[in-house]
């Protein structure tokens, strides 16, 4: 195993760590010196209290003074300027367990209200919290949605609240959440429309999701996949049908995944009728983002999302010994229609590391870490993702 991950760790620092350290940082220290993760509320190993900080995108370790929580600094930096103070989010003491940190700047104007953090605020439906079934699979669902919301902030794209009175809040485009649960036979469809993602809060249980993932024929389903996907309409609608910029990305979407004008209602209906087209793997990241330009966008997107945040991951946990020989062609600037050595960097090393994970998910007799293939046409459809988010930034 020590072999394993020294040999995969060179891979991501030679193809990844060359352009940049990452953005999204997993792996982080208590004050003690003990290791710490982007999940936990307080050390494992001293007791000390912990929290992230969306600003610095950092999990901090805290002291805590009566109902406040300040950035704890190790003896030999006391002397420099004193730690900043936070609050925890309302939703700490939820079945959400929410360890995200809200400055005390923040908690001007709202008075006795329950203050939320960055990603807390995005919610407006929740499950009822009187089942414990509903606590369980709330619980599940934010901890996705916080890792996908750390992401997005941590790529600079612009993440702010639909609801007015939320803080930072943007009424006219922003973004909510919608966790419902299906009642009295009416069924609940995840999806997206004008800033509003639903997610079907049964997709937080296991058995029901794995159902649904084996009847459709899908290699992968989670919800960090969900929200990822979700996510791709909502950006699109904000960064290509709208853009505030100069730049117009509809030429460009269009030439490289088709027309968005398509009737959308009957493209889909054909694909689940007929199924996608023989040679969809050609084109296509997944058999679902060939029924129609949006969801070839929300895939690719979400597959984007997939491979940046595993290689931050990777290079956070700092791999980077010897060298891995993998029985792989590079992709080259032949395949996009613009040289890009810094996007080429990043899904080379994405190809030569899911090979290996594939390997060693097989090795236990799982299903493939990454059941995907990237053709040419799906690494130049995420080339204009790469492109859009880093103009975005």
């Amino acid at each position: 195993m020590e072999v394993f991950l020294s040999q995969l760790g060179r891979q991501l620092a030679d193809r990844w760590r060359a352009r940049r350290q990452p953005r999204t940082l997993r792996a982080f220290r208590c004050l003690c010196g003990a290791p710490v993760f982007f999940r936990n509320s307080a050390c494992l190993s001293c007791g000390r209290a912990l929290g992230y900080d969306p600003v610095q995108r950092r999990l901090l370790a805290l002291d805590v003074r009566g109902e406040a929580l300040v950035e704890a600094r190790p003896a030999s930096a006391l002397h420099l300027r004193p730690g900043r103070v936070f609050h925890h989010c309302a939703n700490a003491v939820s079945a959400a367990a929410c360890n995200w940190l809200v400055p005390d700047e923040e908690r001007t104007g709202f008075g006795q209200r329950p203050v939320f953090c960055v990603a807390c605020r995005l919610n407006r439906v929740i499950p009822d919290q009187t089942g414990s079934d509903n606590q369980r699979d709330w619980a599940w669902i934010e901890q996705a949605k916080r890792r996908l919301v750390s992401q997005l902030l941590a790529l600079g794209l612009p993440v702010q609240s639909r609801l007015a009175g939320a803080g930072g809040e943007d009424t006219q485009r922003g973004l909510v959440f919608d966790f419902l649960r299906p009642l009295d036979g009416q069924p609940v469809r995840t999806g997206h429309a004008s800033g509003v993602i639903t997610l079907n809060a049964d997709e937080a249980d296991d058995s029901t999701r794995e159902r649904i993932r084996a009847s459709l024929r899908e290699p992968y389903r989670t919800l960090l996949g969900h929200f990822r996907h979700e996510v791709g309409h909502y950006y699109w609608d904000r960064l290509v049908a709208c853009t505030d910029d100069d730049t117009d990305w509809l030429p460009a979407f269009r030439q490289c995944f088709g027309d968005e004008r398509a009737d959308y209602a009957a493209a889909l209906e054909r694909h689940y009728r007929l199924g996608p087209a023989p040679d969809w793997a050609d084109w296509h990241v997944s058999a679902y983002a060939s029924s129609h330009p949006w969801e070839d966008w929300a895939e690719t997107w979400a597959h984007y999302l997939h491979m940046v945040d595993a290689l931050d991951t990777g290079l956070s946990f700092g791999l980077d010994a010897d060298d891995v020989e993998v029985e792989v062609v590079p992709f080259d600037d032949t395949v996009l229609t613009q040289p890009d050595p810094e996007f080429l960097r990043l899904v080379n090393a994405w190809v030569e590391l899911t090979a290996l994970l594939n390997e060693l998910s097989r090795s236990m007799g799982q299903p493939d870490f990454y059941p995907f293939v990237l053709s040419q046409a799906v690494v130049r459809k995420l080339h204009l993702v790469h492109r859009v988010v880093t103009r975005s930034a």
